[in-house]
């Protein structure tokens, strides 16, 4: 036993593995902390607001402090919600890996991780093994390590994202995870906002990644990529660099090494950070359309045959931009088509300039009539518009 004056050489093996918290570090923990789920108190009530609220326990102390690294509420139990982190190796989801391995146990969370290998590259196996040690390294559980095929349409970025996603729902479906972390950052997100300004995609692609949806949490997308680099490396993590974010055949990398750096240095600093509000400024306004939608969609809609019908005269006397979101809205929720503008606006003409033209044909077999006082979308070309129970 270590007497009084004698330093206790697991204390400072357990020191020298502490990184320096540093600004960066803390940024991190930061962002972290404050999309973290509530978890259940010992009383089993709430210790935060919810899902997107820091969830600390009472007396625990600010990890920004950086006066210890060991969690004082530790999430011991087995039962404890999981918080997954997409994580492939890179410094941004290596420093969300280390910044949720950290604060997860303070908010009474388990923290783990989830790998996965696209097998687009030689040694991607390799890659993903050094990833998952990483992870356990940090304390993360369970480390899942899912291998995907990439193949599909829309090209390999599209097919590869596919193939991840799928993977990361599959992830969370076996473990019971009550979040997913991702770790995209303001970069990517200024990157996404200029990549469908140049698609002319429309206000839903200019809002650029929504900081939630469903499973999924971005807290990453206020902090720079070169702050997850710089955390990283002050935490002492080795980051793996993926080859192909430095390969100009994918547009992203062009915006990011050519068409970004231009921008600054005509027009001035700042502008990822000016793309970045942009697009929160836009999502503000679609979110409010969308609530503004779904509050009167049924007082529009009837049942049709093999589909649903709405009120030509409701989406006549409704400004364009929200005809035109209405009859994507539906058109969406109801048969799960995706419709382009193009599209829509030949769909809005059928009510803004009706001269007696035939049915549409829509992507997925899907078809919209002009039948007396409705718009009738169906998957059979069937016109018959149910009577509607109120």
């Amino acid at each position: 036993m270590a007497s009084a004056t004698e330093p206790d050489e697991s204390t400072d093996a357990a020191a020298e593995r502490r990184p320096r918290l540093t600004p960066p570090i803390a940024d991190v923990r930061r962002a972290v902390r404050a999309v973290l789920p509530a978890a259940p108190s010992p009383a089993g009530a709430s210790v935060s607001a919810g899902f997107g609220e820091p969830a600390r326990h009472a007396g625990s102390p600010s990890s920004e402090a950086g006066v210890s690294q060991e969690s004082p509420n530790p999430a011991d139990s087995a039962n404890a919600p999981l918080v997954l982190v997409a994580l492939s190796g890179g410094a941004d989801s290596l420093a969300l890996a280390a910044a949720t391995a950290f604060e997860a146990p303070r908010a009474g969370l388990r923290a783990g991780a989830v790998i996965v290998d696209h097998g687009l590259q030689a040694g991607s196996d390799e890659v993903a093994e050094r990833a998952a040690a990483q992870a356990r390294a940090l304390g993360l559980d369970p480390v899942l390590v899912q291998r995907v095929e990439v193949a599909g349409e829309g090209g390999p970025e599209a097919s590869a994202r596919r193939a991840r996603y799928a993977a990361l729902d599959e992830a969370a479906r076996a473990t019971d995870a009550a979040c997913v972390l991702l770790g995209h950052t303001l970069d990517d997100q200024a990157e996404t906002v200029l990549l469908g300004l140049a698609r002319g995609s429309g206000a839903a692609s200019l809002a650029g990644m929504p900081a939630r949806a469903g499973r999924y949490a971005r807290p990453l997308l206020g902090i720079r990529r070169a702050t997850t680099r710089q955390a990283c490396e002050d935490a002492g993590l080795e980051p793996w660099d993926d080859p192909h974010n430095a390969d100009s055949a994918y547009a992203r990398v062009r915006v990011r090494e050519r068409v970004l750096p231009v921008l600054e240095a005509e027009l001035g600093p700042g502008i990822a950070e000016a793309l970045v509000r942009t697009a929160e400024q836009l999502r503000e306004d679609d979110d409010a359309f969308e609530a503004q939608i779904e509050e009167f969609i049924e007082e529009i809609c009837e049942p049709a045959e093999a589909g649903i019908a709405i009120t030509v005269g409701a989406l006549s006397a409704n400004p364009a931009a929200l005809r035109q979101r209405i009859i994507r809205h539906v058109v969406g929720s109801e048969f799960g088509v995706s419709l382009s503008r193009a599209q829509t606006l030949e769909v809005a003409r059928l009510v803004t300039d009706w001269h007696g033209q035939g049915p549409l044909e829509l992507p997925a077999g899907v078809r919209v009539t002009r039948s007396g006082r409705h718009l009738v979308f169906s998957t059979t070309g069937s016109t018959e518009v149910l009577p509607h129970d109120h």
